[in-house]
């Protein structure tokens, strides 16, 4: 039989249920959108030698397929992310990645540059999609407890996504040569068929049909997870169901402003110098006059573990010692690699490696809470429209950093460049200084209250 909710504490079942193994697959479903994003945004550096000549793109036109996909992802975000608070979490859970599953595979029959540049917006378009779909869904039934290493769970299998597409593309390009760079884009459609048949079957948020009116179907749903058992006034007592409204302009109102702000540029911050390492981290490698060529993607593939490795603390970090400090003094650390790389670009082998791994390490923190603090901060009717609008200002730093890294490299130099990614990180450390709130073991009814933090 379930345990009783905490007397201390908000009567909601959903906040205060024992983590289940509902809740560990639920977050493995949720976890498969990520993997893809960094498998697939990852795959096209991969590939990016063979179809620049089989292709013959101009420097535009392959900066525009390294950078499609990030606009995706922002458009995504910003439409789908209030399409996801009015039809419901569960309508398009699954669609989203069937449209990147077909994507995928036509990126192995293009025969134009513009062909490549449109599948690749349009699988960022579904990746867009997925973040506030996937995430709102989990949070919205994980136990406050494990809530935030639940969902830092999710982020880690974008570093998952990216290390496996570069050990992939090594193994494909060792094999069959670069010019097979079309099947190194398709086989993100495996991993994106996979997480698509686990999804089938997954259950709506109840919180979002609460919001909607549809008390005695929240009621069934949660009965189905947890049994029969469970007393029906633990479902909606304390539950988050305030309608704030929905839409992009109900973030804006309602003291919800600061918030919306606050997620979204500690979001650009954090992944703007890293979807830039990314993408182009063999050029950045080899500007510090490290191995490049094929080799170079098992280095990256390296550097993908290595910011793993350093979001497993941080997991742990968020539900004990709380989110607040857990950002602040990440952001501080971040910055001490990155200056240091600007300062002595031309430093030895190891010390450019122990930078770059350093920053891997120290950027656990701002990953594992980069949907924690959308969903945690905003109330059920809007949470997925803040996921999906922080997502879109996060990758519009990220697609104009992708696209302005290689001009900086070549005109400014690693010196500086790195500089000005230390000068973002700086600026990030700031506003989570002033703006980061604490909302460690709170109920979503009390985190997302206009006033709360």
């Amino acid at each position: 039989m379930p345990q009783a909710p905490h007397s201390s504490r908000s009567a909601n079942y959903l906040d205060d249920a024992p983590h289940s193994r509902f809740h560990t697959r639920l977050t493995l479903q949720c976890s498969g959108g990520p993997f893809l994003d960094g498998y697939a945004l990852s795959i096209i550096g991969v590939a990016m030698a063979g179809m620049t000549a089989d292709l013959r793109l101009s420097e535009v036109s392959a900066g525009l397929v390294g950078a499609a996909a990030l606009i995706g992802i922002l458009v995504g975000g910003l439409v789908f992310g209030p399409v996801t608070d009015r039809v419901g979490r569960e309508v398009m859970y699954t669609i989203d990645l069937v449209v990147l599953v077909v994507a995928s595979v036509l990126c192995a029959f293009v025969t134009d540059g513009w062909q490549l540049i449109v599948l690749r917006f349009v699988l960022g378009l579904s990746v867009g999609a997925d973040y506030p779909i996937a995430t709102t869904l989990l949070a919205e039934w994980l136990p406050r407890d494990s809530r935030a290493k639940m969902l830092g769970v999710t982020i880690t299998f974008w570093y998952l996504g990216a290390m496996m597409a570069y050990f992939v593309g090594y193994a494909m390009v060792q094999l069959w040569g670069p010019d097979q760079w079309r099947w190194i884009l398709a086989s993100a459609a495996v991993p994106g068929l996979v997480t698509v048949l686990a999804r089938i079957g997954t259950p709506e948020s109840p919180r979002w049909l609460i919001s909607k009116g549809r008390v005695e179907d929240a009621r069934r749903v949660v009965r189905r997870v947890f049994g029969a058992d469970v007393p029906l006034t633990w479902i909606t007592e304390g539950s988050d169901d305030a309608d704030a409204g929905i839409g992009l302009r109900q973030l804006f109102r309602g003291g919800y402003g600061g918030r919306t702000l606050f997620c979204g540029f500690f979001y650009l911050a954090q992944v703007t110098p890293l979807f830039a390492i990314y993408t182009f981290g063999p050029a950045i490698l080899a500007a510090f006059g490290l191995t490049s060529g094929n080799a170079s993607n098992l280095v990256s593939a390296v550097i993908s573990l290595v910011f793993v490795i350093g979001c497993l603390p941080a997991l742990r970090w968020v539900e004990n010692r709380g989110r607040r400090p857990v950002i602040v003094w990440s952001f501080a650390a971040m910055l001490v690699p990155f200056a240091l790389l600007g300062i002595f670009p031309s430093g030895p082998i190891w010390f450019v490696i122990a930078c770059l791994c350093a920053y891997a390490l120290f950027s656990g923190g701002p990953t594992v809470l980069e949907w924690t603090y959308p969903n945690e901060l905003f109330p059920t009717s809007v949470r997925a429209s803040a996921v999906g609008l922080a997502t879109a200002i996060s990758r519009l730093g990220a697609a104009a950093g992708t696209y302005l890294l290689p001009v900086g490299l070549d005109r400014l130099g690693i010196g500086r460049t790195m500089l000005i990614g230390a000068a973002l990180t700086l600026l990030g450390w700031l506003a989570c200084l002033l703006w980061a709130p604490e909302t460690k073991g709170r109920a979503l009814s009390e985190t997302s209250a206009p006033r709360t933090g």
